[in-house]
């Protein structure tokens, strides 16, 4: 790709309405941090296309088309009556119908599911499928809640939304909190509701719609396009040793795939603390530990002798790693956690979660030379796996776990590609983050500005 010779940047426009932004919705932290973030990326974009901003398209771009709120009233196996908050940020449609998960977390606030529903704009237009951007969730936490607990919220949490769903408009899947289990009670009755069999959910169990991969697909993603990112500094996988935070499912498919790769897997965490073994993790004993059995990970460390448990996950980055692949969640790592990382030597961090780097620590951990691999684009595996998800329902034909394994290896590797071209168009040194934000901003905006003021 030919570099672009850059004018001086007329960022006004931009400015002015990320003023509006932090006025207008001062209180959401999180959302006001993707924004920033996105923004801090696309200022290079003012001078060359002013009809971005002559379009209002800036303006347009954080203002969600839909936002639905909505009570949660539910049954506990006591006969008590319990009242949640639910929530659907349809944010963009510009590029297909609204596609992004449900989180069921205490914490979830509309602040988080703008964020999360912002951020899924731009990682659905970087996979190249036709998805557009949504998230939602409930403040109702399933942690210590029984089957028929769980069943019983989501059957009337999907009493609302299943009004603003569908397999042409807007098509939720899992996040934290919402596990197949979640997801086969939701579809349950969606489908009863709507008297349709349809694909307007993902992450569906295979034998009623689901994709093979589903799963493991971010976990697996993020070493796809690790993977890749770490060829093109002639490095790899093995023999290196990996840190992963978290140990849920985006952290449990990272380390299969690492291990596959020849890493050595040698801390994971959890809320409470992290586990170190300086020999390395045994995957299908943590896979056992947290899929089955349901367990904190420092029950890991009593059953492995050789392996130690600590308390306060924070701590994890005081080991001495070549990557870190961050698998938790938003915010993990600030400037302080970055300068350890930096000390550390570390060779490579990839963004699992959503947004698990402050923008502040991106950039020291990008100045001291440590290869950075953003969310937005690190973490696309699991919607690209819903997105072929989809094209399975609508064709009604499963595919084989090889036929859909090779398309998402495809789809990391096409992402970092164009995340990495993006920035070298753009004379931006190699900044993935950049380069990825600028080329989904672009493919969003030109849509945007086709389809007319709507």
């Amino acid at each position: 790709m030919v570099k672009l010779q850059l004018a001086v940047v007329n960022n006004m426009e931009i400015d002015q309405v990320l003023n509006k932004v932090h006025k207008q919705d001062y209180q959401e932290k999180e959302f006001l941090q993707a924004v920033e973030e996105v923004f801090d990326s696309i200022k290079i974009l003012a001078d060359h296309h002013p009809e971005y901003a002559k379009k209002g398209i800036y303006e347009r771009i954080v203002e969600p088309e839909r936002m639905i709120i909505f009570r949660v009233p539910w049954v506990d196996d006591q006969g008590e009556v319990h009242v949640n908050r639910g929530y659907r940020v349809q944010f963009n449609s510009a590029l297909g119908p609204y596609k992004g998960g449900l989180r069921f977390h205490p914490n979830v606030n509309l602040s988080i599911i703008k964020f999360l529903g912002f951020e899924q704009i731009f990682k659905n237009a970087l996979t190249g499928l036709l998805m557009g951007g949504a998230k939602g969730g409930s403040d109702f936490d399933p942690k210590n809640k029984s089957a028929d607990e769980i069943m019983r919220f989501c059957q009337s949490f999907m009493n609302e939304l299943y009004r603003h769903i569908g397999p042409h408009t807007d098509i939720p899947a899992g996040d934290i909190g919402v596990d197949a289990r979640a997801i086969a009670y939701l579809f349950g009755q969606y489908k009863k509701l709507s008297a349709s069999y349809s694909g307007a959910i993902t992450g569906k169990g295979v034998d009623f719609g689901g994709s093979l991969i589903r799963k493991e697909a971010t976990g697996y993603g993020l070493c796809y396009f690790m993977k890749a990112y770490l060829a093109d500094h002639n490095e790899g996988f093995k023999d290196k040793k990996v840190i992963i935070t978290g140990s849920g499912n985006v952290a449990l498919y990272a380390m299969a795939k690492a291990l596959s790769f020849g890493a050595k897997v040698v801390a994971m965490s959890d809320s409470d603390g992290y586990v170190y073994a300086k020999e390395g993790l045994n995957f299908e004993d943590m896979r056992h530990l947290k899929e089955d059995l349901k367990g904190r990970i420092k029950t890991y460390a009593l059953e492995h002798p050789g392996c130690a448990y600590v308390a306060g996950f924070e701590n994890i980055f005081d080991i001495k790693a070549d990557i870190i692949l961050l698998c938790a969640t938003q915010n993990e790592v600030d400037e302080n956690i970055a300068r350890k990382i930096i000390a550390n030597g570390t060779l490579a961090v990839g963004e699992g979660a959503n947004m698990p780097c402050r923008l502040e620590a991106v950039k020291l951990l990008r100045e001291h030379g440590v290869l950075f691999a953003p969310a937005k684009a690190a973490n696309a595996g699991g919607v690209a796996v819903s997105g072929l998800e989809m094209s399975q329902n609508a064709t009604f034909v499963p595919w084989s776990a090889e036929t859909v394994d090779a398309k998402l290896q495809q789809i990391m590797v096409d992402i970092y590609q164009k995340a990495k071209d993006c920035a070298a168009y753009y004379n931006l040194g190699g900044n993935l983050l950049a380069g990825a934000n600028i080329y989904a901003f672009r493919r969003v905006a030109d849509a945007m500005l086709a389809q007319g003021i709507v």
